[in-house]
């Protein structure tokens, strides 16, 4: 075993071991400040899941046309793309912990201005500024989990924020499904305020991410993050000198948005963004949306729409959480590779049963909401876990705030795109067209992924990193995974 009087060198400092305290409760503190931080994931679910059960009401309530349910549907997505852009700054400049707890504050004002709107354009500036929780919390949480999570759980506890979007479009669906008559749209949106304010006051409590400590605060405040959610000190000198060693002689033009358009820096934004963009526009945010109103133009009854929807909530929720307990033994390329064709040919039948216009209570009707399940457990199980992941782990620290910034503004871009089109394109083209185009998109994201994007469980922040300053960061015939090995090389995993 290492000995525990070794000193750790970080830059300049010289720190005592014996200086170095590990809580008691590190490990408690770790999964309790990746559930608190994930409980955003949960409000980003229930706030964009709700539309689903509130939007026939609210159309009711304000006399709203399809493009004006668009409009309410769109301007959290919209909002969403400048939060996302926003709380990467905030992030880089006041810390990952803040930035989450100014995230949830935002949250508490956009659910109650929803509950209070007046009108419908009340409505959509509301949801606009919901949207900016939205979509700083996706940039902000998933790396605050990521940069707090040792490497061998990173995929578990990010995805943690996965389950909590599944839970909350969940209960959103429960609630839209059994209260909708009994409450009204207004407490439906407005109760999301209450785990926000939550949130809010239980982020002032969590550790800061070390790694940005160790850049703005430095290495010795990160050691004492580090004791916080560390069990060991050999795990936090081990830690401490990968961060010291990445941190050190960072040039300026690595840094920030120049440093993300570096050459090297280059497989990383393809890869991330590239997967940034099928997560939202292969179907599934379509079908959280609109399931109701897809069923009730295919015949279905509202009661009957609504139940269908609560099961795509059902699905959504059982996969997240199996793909969060399985996506660092499986690791993420070869989940999306395994469930990327299923949901495109689900999505194929789910057109076809369209197009056939079958009865109501018939067989037909039956497999229409069995391949919509059938996608929704493809799609859910595979790139939608790991959409939010890669793009927390694949960037380096010197500009990883600016990084997932554009990566969670690119899932939002997608988002708001298939959101304020997915109507209009059925209306054009029909059902089945508009799902036959969808599975061309998850077809075309499994071809994606299989020459773009390498394998990242396993490694280490640092690891990743070195690989593409190594130029290695890319999947290769019996090179899927990276792991940098003792002597620096990369090693092959299956």
């Amino acid at each position: 075993m290492e000995n525990d009087t070794k000193t750790v060198r970080t830059g300049r400092e010289h720190i005592d071991p014996a200086s170095i305290e590990v809580s008691p409760n590190a490990k408690l503190m770790l999964i309790l400040a990746a559930v608190v931080a994930a409980i955003c994931g949960g409000l980003y679910g229930y706030d964009t899941g709700i539309i689903s059960g509130t939007l026939p009401l609210i159309g009711d309530d304000f006399h709203l046309n399809a493009t004006m349910k668009e409009w309410v549907a769109s301007a959290i997505l919209l909002g969403a793309i400048f939060g996302a852009f926003g709380a990467g700054s905030l992030s880089e400049k006041f810390g990952r912990r803040n930035t989450t707890c100014l995230v949830s504050g935002v949250f508490v004002a956009g659910a109650t201005a929803c509950s209070l709107a007046p009108d419908v354009w009340s409505l959509i500036a509301a949801r606009f500024v919901l949207g900016l929780a939205v979509g700083g919390s996706t940039q902000v949480v998933p790396m605050y989990i990521s940069e707090l999570a040792p490497q061998e759980r990173r995929g578990t506890l990010v995805t943690m924020f996965n389950v909590a979007i599944g839970l909350g479009i969940l209960i959103a669906n429960i609630i839209g499904f059994t209260e909708r008559v009994n409450w009204g749209w207004r407490p439906m949106v407005g109760i999301a305020a209450i785990p926000a304010a939550i949130v809010f006051v239980s982020m002032f409590f969590m550790p800061k991410s070390p790694r940005w400590v160790a850049e703005n605060e430095g290495m010795k405040s990160a050691i004492i993050q580090l004791g916080r959610i560390r069990t060991t000190k050999r795990a936090i000198r081990r830690e401490v000198q990968t961060i010291r060693e990445n941190a050190e002689g960072i040039e300026p033009k690595n840094r920030g948005w120049r440093g993300l358009f570096q050459p090297w820096v280059r497989p990383a934004l393809v890869a991330a963004l590239g997967v940034a963009f099928f997560t939202q526009c292969g179907g599934l945010e379509m079908m959280i949306y609109y399931t109701p109103t897809f069923l009730n133009d295919a015949g279905f009854g509202t009661s009957s729409a609504l139940l269908a929807s609560l099961g795509v909530a059902v699905i959504y929720c059982i996969m997240t959480f199996l793909g969060c307990m399985f996506v660092d033994r499986i690791g993420r390329r070869r989940l999306m590779l395994i469930m990327g064709p299923g949901a495109a040919l689900s999505l194929v039948g789910l057109g076809v049963m369209f197009l056939s216009h079958p009865a109501p209570g018939s067989v037909g009707a039956y497999m229409i909401v069995v391949f919509l399940l059938l996608f929704m457990m493809f799609n859910s199980g595979g790139i939608q876990v790991c959409g939010w992941l890669l793009g927390a782990e694949m960037f380096p620290l010197s500009m990883r705030g600016q990084a997932t910034s554009l990566h969670a503004a690119t899932l939002w871009g997608a988002d708001l795109l298939v959101t304020s089109t997915a109507l209009s394109m059925a209306e054009a083209i029909g059902l089945s067209w508009t799902m036959w185009f969808y599975a061309f998109v998850n077809l075309a994201s499994v071809i994606f992924v299989f020459f773009f994007v390498p394998e990242t469980a396993g490694a280490s922040l640092e690891d990743i990193e070195d690989a593409l300053l190594e130029n290695r960061f890319r999947p290769t015939p019996g090179h899927t995974r990276i792991v940098q090995s003792e002597d620096g090389d990369a090693e092959a995993a299956a």
